[in-house]
């Protein structure tokens, strides 16, 4: 198969470019498009108890609040003349919005819960009809009309899931601005600095922008048919970037090797797809298992990011297969065309050699040197033994943002939090006494401050006001349960345990629904999930790195390897971001760990550990196959893999650490918790315990049972070709075969 992608790139090469121009031209104005289908959310389980009363809520009450406004009145307070007739104003116009219902007023109700210890604030709940984009359109146009300073006086902000939802999809496209902003020109000149000239800089860029592109275009046609997370841009355009980046590196530098060597341009294409190529295909099949494990869970946030890892690594894998090595023939020797200035025009090999000579000092002291490095690690891992999981919420957001601010003054300002209820339904006819009794045991639960109902608003164990008869059908009834408790606190969290524990006041269970609610449930399908998610990765993991070396060890030892480094990563953002270490430098707040994005991390970081894992262990065995022992195999490996590997992780960290800039506080994790996890594995992993492992094991490494090794000798992946044709090289204007050595297997890097 790569002889024909070979023989198609060099005989066909214009043809190739043409396609792959025209594509690239459509693929962009499809791509552009996709940011208009996809949407925020995703974070909750569609079949959980808490999504399945939102479902009920919806299709029989027409929706539960969505967007609070709070209302700052002037001196006098929010029961002065002036306050009470503009607040009566405005919710009049609120009410008579196309796509609002069920508006809740202090000035319409006259709840002492809707007004402020202070009496300085008052708030108006609302329901906005309709669904992801079309949500976020009808929240903004209800924005647009009613929030900010107001004619009478009054000051109008804006609050509630809905409003939190729109500042956080506002945030995020600003960010990925400036994340690509940063990112592409410290990429482009770190290119610069590796190949020492602008043209072979700029292929590596060049495949990273077609598979961006790709991408977004595959996302246009998913978001189509069904959720899509835009959180998934993120990933695209950082993965994107840097897988482009990673597979083109391994590809030119391999070409511009085999030209330095004296190889005719042809016979330099052929090599470089045979070897290089064949690793690319296989590192892209590793990165696409890991991340093909997120489409396992029933999330459409989780399953955005495996749909968008996916496919960006197919198609930078495909790109660089068949179009660079098409820009490799055309171009031939004018790859090193605008050579920088510092760069000397014979490029030796001592730097590859630092990494081999790092091999050899570390295998004649296993111990001596790994060990710091393991303990090193491990302690940066240790702050994963308090951990705690939670989900995003307003204070993922600056503190100067709006909804955060309203949040924080219902909590602080109002007795009970309205927004923060949990939201119960019985979908079935509740009978008087029934009722009665079932808010009167939930209002004397540890923490509620009232229970509202059709029939009464209940406190301290007994009926204490009128009710709210919206809350009631004749075959459904909606309970509101007002706790004192911090959001998404432990206790809030002990709160939805006890509320489900309480007997049915019907034949059809309640369903429990709201923020904290939602967040027991994303817990625990994550929790449920997860040891599905993790088997895929290890066994689709282990199986290709059997396939491609034949030894049991060596999956075992790549396995257990990477979880120490992802360990390390995610340790340090833990005792930052859980722990509030850093705060004030990066501009976040404390909290519990995002369970999705924990996960995400997770994935993403396994795979691009097992990408580098390709990239040295195919040298580490073409070596060992050539009959080097393993000490020399294990350096040569190293020696000639260290420095693409290095700058690899170097340019792909840079184009996750640019979503540090963040300031969605989840989207700073998931930038530095990827890129240290990336760096890591490159210099701690592959530099040090690698090496040590594999002197370690000896011989062993290689180890597979006989009826395994007869499997792997029959059906095994082969990381080189048919051996290769004599390199021609120029002599005069001539072009004649010299004798090349031929390896057994030639390596894949």
């Amino acid at each position: 198969m790569f002889d024909r992608i070979a023989e198609l790139a060099i005989r066909r090469a214009r043809l190739v470019l043409v396609v792959a121009a025209v594509a690239t031209v459509l693929l962009g104005a499809v791509g552009m498009g996709a940011f208009g289908k996809l949407v925020g959310g995703g974070f909750d389980d569609p079949s959980s108890e808490s999504s399945r009363a939102n479902d009920v809520i919806e299709e029989k009450f027409g929706g539960q609040t969505n967007l609070v406004l709070l209302v700052d009145a002037p001196e006098g307070g929010v029961d002065s003349p002036e306050a009470a007739r503009g607040g009566r104003a405005l919710t009049a116009e609120l009410a008579a919005e196309p796509n609002v219902a069920h508006v809740i007023s202090y000035w319409g109700t006259e709840s002492p819960a809707l007004r402020s210890g202070d009496g300085h604030q008052a708030l108006l709940l609302a329901h906005v009809a309709g669904e992801n984009v079309e949500l976020e359109e009808n929240i903004q146009a209800v924005l647009d009309a009613h929030a900010g300073e107001r004619d009478d006086g009054l000051t109008v902000r804006a609050g509630g899931g809905g409003a939190v939802g729109n500042e956080m999809n506002a945030q995020v496209a600003d960010d990925l601005l400036l994340a690509e902003g940063i990112a592409i020109p410290l990429t482009l000149l770190l290119l610069l600095v590796v190949f020492g000239s602008v043209v072979a800089a700029l292929l590596p860029l060049a495949v990273g922008v077609l598979a961006i592109l790709g991408t977004f275009a595959q996302l246009y046609v998913l978001g189509t048919v069904t959720d899509v997370s835009i959180l998934a841009t993120n990933l695209t355009t950082a993965l994107g970037l840097g897988l482009g980046i990673d597979y083109a590196l391994l590809m030119v530098s391999r070409f511009r090797e085999r030209l330095a060597a004296g190889a005719s341009v042809e016979a330099a294409v052929r090599h470089t797809v045979r070897t290089a190529g064949r690793t690319v295909a296989f590192s892209a099949a590793t990165v696409a298992a890991a991340l093909g494990a997120l489409m396992v869970f029933p999330q459409y946030f989780l399953r955005s990011f495996g749909y968008a890892g996916v496919g960006v690594v197919a198609i930078a894998a495909l790109t660089t297969l068949f179009v660079l090595p098409a820009l490799l023939r055309v171009l031939g020797h004018r790859i090193n065309g605008g050579r920088m200035p510092w760069v000397g025009r014979g490029r030796g090999g001592s730097r590859e050699s630092v990494w081999g000579r790092m091999a050899r000092a570390v295998m004649r002291r296993p111990a001596l040197t790994a060990l710091p490095v393991l303990a090193l690690l491990l302690v940066a891992a240790s702050p994963l033994l308090g951990i705690t999981f939670g989900t995003a919420d307003e204070r993922v957001l600056p503190e100067n943002a709006e909804s955060r601010q309203v949040s924080a003054a219902l909590q602080e300002n109002f007795e009970g939090n309205d927004d923060s209820a949990l939201r119960i339904v019985v979908d079935a006819p509740v009978d008087a006494p029934a009722l009665d009794s079932y808010a009167t045991e939930l209002a004397g639960l540890d923490g509620v401050v009232r229970v509202e109902t059709s029939a009464a608003v209940y406190a301290d164990g007994a009926a204490a006001g009128p009710g709210d008869p919206g809350l009631g059908r004749d075959d459904a009834q909606r309970i509101n349960v007002v706790s004192v408790l911090t959001p998404k606190s432990d206790e809030a969290q002990e709160l939805v345990h006890d509320v489900r524990e309480v007997p049915s006041p019907a034949e059809a269970e309640p369903l429990v629904g709201g923020a904290d609610a939602a967040l027991v449930d994303s817990n625990a399908t994550v929790g449920s999930w997860v040891p599905l998610a993790a088997a895929l990765v290890v066994l689709t993991t282990f199986a290709l790195l059997f396939l491609f070396t034949g030894s049991v060890v060596q999956p075992v030892r790549a396995l257990l390897l990477n979880l120490v480094s992802m360990g390390a990563a995610l340790g340090v953002v833990t005792w930052m971001y859980q722990e509030g270490n850093l705060g004030s430098v990066f501009g976040f707040t404390a909290q519990p760990m995002d369970t999705s994005m924990v996960v995400l991390v997770f994935c993403i970081a396994f795979g691009l550990s097992m990408d580098y894992e390709v990239f040295v262990t195919s040298r580490i065995k073409e070596l060992h196959d050539q009959g080097a022992d393993n000490e020399t195999a294990v350096a040569g490996g190293l020696g000639h893999t260290g420095r693409i590997v290095s700058a690899a992780a170097v340019v792909l960290a840079v184009s996750f650490f640019a979503f540090g800039t963040s300031k969605i506080s989840f989207m700073q994790m998931f930038g530095l918790a990827t890129g240290l996890a990336i760096l890591v594995d490159a210099v701690a992993i592959r530099g040090v315990l690698v090496p040590a492992a594999m002197r370690v094991l000896g011989r062993n490494a290689w180890w597979a049972p006989g009826p395994l090794r007869r499997f792997h000798d029959r059906f095994g992946l082969r990381e080189g070709g048919p051996e290769e044709e004599p390199a021609p090289v120029l002599i005069g204007t001539e072009e004649r075969p010299a004798t090349v050595a031929r390896a057994k297997n030639p390596s894949g890097v």
